[in-house]
């Protein structure tokens, strides 16, 4: 009787395991997810992390489908969705905070730009040793990349408009350095 007992609950097993199915709608659901996420701009630069979650999750979520781990599968997919929905809404942060800050880069870059102008004429009035010339051409240089910046964040380009600004920053720096220089030889 015992034996009988053990071959009917073997069968079961057996029969239970032979019928289980891949959880095909899931996993069509976890492609989607990632291939939404990866065509989201914005995820892609500012959320490359957990976008690269969301494409091991998927790529483990078809090993396990591949190897009839159906549960495993299951598992993966749903980490696979997560992440990548995940990773669109990082991505969509990355991009205010970029955007934020473009702005607040843009609005103080115009005030930096007036006060290396007159900086350099005060240069120029006191007939310290510098090439006119270049600064006259840089300070134009910082005009049109910010004006640039800004039509980038208009465009909803943060990330260009962010590095723009930057560029227009270390070049107003160089500029107030090199009459900072002049005026120190000129001292001693």
């Amino acid at each position: 009787m015992k034996l009988k007992s053990i071959y009917i609950l073997i069968a079961v097993a057996v029969l239970v395991l032979g019928c289980a199915k891949p959880p095909l709608e899931e996993m069509d659901k976890a492609r989607e997810a990632v291939f939404k996420a990866e065509n989201d701009a914005n995820a892609v630069q500012y959320a490359q992390g957990t976008l690269a979650r969301a494409r091991d999750a998927l790529k483990r979520m078809q090993t396990d489908a591949d190897s009839k781990n159906y549960e495993g599968a299951r598992t993966n997919a749903a980490e696979a969705i997560a992440a990548a929905e995940k990773a669109i809404n990082d991505g969509r942060e990355g991009s205010r905070r970029a955007g934020a800050e473009a702005d607040s880069l843009i609005t103080g870059l115009r005030l930096e730009i007036e006060e290396t102008t007159r900086n350099v004429a005060s240069a120029r009035y006191s007939n310290l040793a510098l090439d006119y010339n270049d600064l006259d051409r840089s300070i134009v240089n910082a005009h049109s990349t910010v004006d640039q910046a800004e039509i980038d964040q208009m465009m909803g380009r943060s990330q260009d408009a962010l590095d723009k600004a930057r560029i227009v920053r270390a070049d107003l720096s160089a500029i107030n350095q090199k009459v900072a220089n002049a005026a120190t030889t000129r001292k001693k």
